[in-house]
């Protein structure tokens, strides 16, 4: 047996269902058997766990010629390089996309707001992403590797639908790569995300949609109709792998940094790629002992980034989420100014629907230990619903 780099051994990739079916033992045991090659490091045997280590991200896959060979430890193939690596550097980047992946892991930070003494509170902020400050950045960023993987020099054009976040994030990258970008916005939107978008110099398509899932099959046969490409973040299992990659597992390497593993973890559904691959990776390798839960607006509420699991999301009905829990928007904006009052951080709102929730959980002893929350992005975005629903809190008083 021997560790190969894991770009050096070659296999096919695998479809969802059969990648989630390998990866949860992988998971559960930490360990592996190697991956039988050939000369030319071609995986003739064990590919699934060959693609499984590839989504998981290990520097290396121990690969044999021999089936008779023992499960190695997946600490041996250095599943947390990519941070470790990139915590011990000077932070200079040669380019912007090396800033966007080289400053991870995003911070996890402990707020007061929310803990009290049997509950300590862990925030992991996605607003250190580059291109729109939010979690976005990191699907926009690894469909678009992804995408050009398989089109290359055909990729000139990307249509996509969006709420305001993976817009900024496709517009951004796209600029550095020399991409057009034609993005579909809801009428729900704020109306001052058009013009951070034009800054950007992408098209900008206002459909009379409530949400953004209303447009998909739009976008996708005009993306086609101008021979353009539509990434598809709520239907393309990027969006779960970079989150399974990265996201998740960095919350594992930071914990045990800290000296912890997570009793629960809160977060927010949207796409439902970023809680999904949490809760599989954490559900997988540690079981029922963390749980999970998450967050959707109530019936007839509006929250950016976050909506009712009814509305048609993807990778959630593919794991095990212990209760799902609902906000308004004035609860939201409460989680915000909770936040904002006591630790000085300005959240987002889906954030705050979070930070309600766990404000929520924690007052009547439904968690307890250390708790990870999931906030999505800054609240600097978000100024006309805030002055909307904090004036009307205002006229009340």
């Amino acid at each position: 047996m021997q560790l190969a780099e894991a770009d050096t051994v070659k296999c096919e990739p695998e479809p969802l269902n059969k990648a989630l079916a390998m990866l949860r033992p992988l998971l559960s045991k930490w360990r592996t058997k190697p991956v039988l090659v050939n000369d030319k490091m071609e995986a003739i045997g064990n590919s699934s766990v060959c693609y499984a280590l590839k989504v998981l991200g290990t520097k290396y896959i121990p690969v044999s010629r021999d089936e008779s060979e023992r499960e190695v430890p997946l600490d041996l193939l250095d599943p947390y390089w990519e941070f470790r690596e990139n915590t011990s550097r000077a932070r200079v980047f040669d380019n912007v996309v090396k800033l966007l992946y080289g400053n991870w892991p995003t911070p996890i930070v402990k707020l007061k707001s929310l803990s009290n003494k049997s509950t300590t509170v862990w925030a992991k902020l996605e607003w250190y992403n580059p291109f729109s400050l939010s979690v976005k950045d990191r699907i926009a960023w690894y469909m678009l590797v992804k995408a050009f993987e398989e089109y290359g020099e055909k990729l000139r054009v990307v249509y996509e639908a969006t709420s305001t976040n993976t817009g900024l994030a496709l517009a951004g990258l796209a600029n550095y790569y020399g991409i057009k970008t034609k993005l579909y916005l809801p009428r729900t939107a704020q109306k001052c995300v058009d013009y951070l978008f034009k800054a950007l110099g992408a098209s900008v398509v206002r459909k009379q949609a409530s949400i953004t899932t209303e447009v998909i099959d739009e976008v996708k046969e005009e993306a086609l109709r101008d021979n353009a490409v539509n990434l598809n973040q709520f239907e393309n299992d990027y969006n779960f792998y970079v989150h399974f990659r990265y996201t998740a597992k960095e919350i594992d390497y930071q914990s045990r940094m800290a000296g912890f593993t997570p009793d629960a973890i809160v977060g927010g559904i949207g796409t439902s790629g970023h809680l999904s691959a949490i809760s599989f990776y954490f559900k997988s390798k540690y079981g029922d002992s963390v749980k999970i839960f998450a967050v959707e607006p109530k019936q007839g509420a509006s929250i950016p980034g976050i909506r009712r699991v009814e509305t048609g999301m993807k990778w959630i009905h593919h794991v095990a989420v212990d209760k799902v829990l609902e906000v308004s928007l004035e609860e939201a904006v409460q989680g915000v100014l909770r936040v904002a009052g006591e630790d000085g951080l300005l959240i987002g709102l889906s954030a705050g629907a979070v930070a309600y929730t766990t404000h929520k959980l924690v007052s009547e002893g439904a968690i307890e230990g250390d708790v990870v929350v999931v906030f999505p992005d800054h609240g600097t975005k978000y100024m006309e619903m805030l002055e909307g629903v904090l004036s009307e809190e205002s006229r009340e008083q």
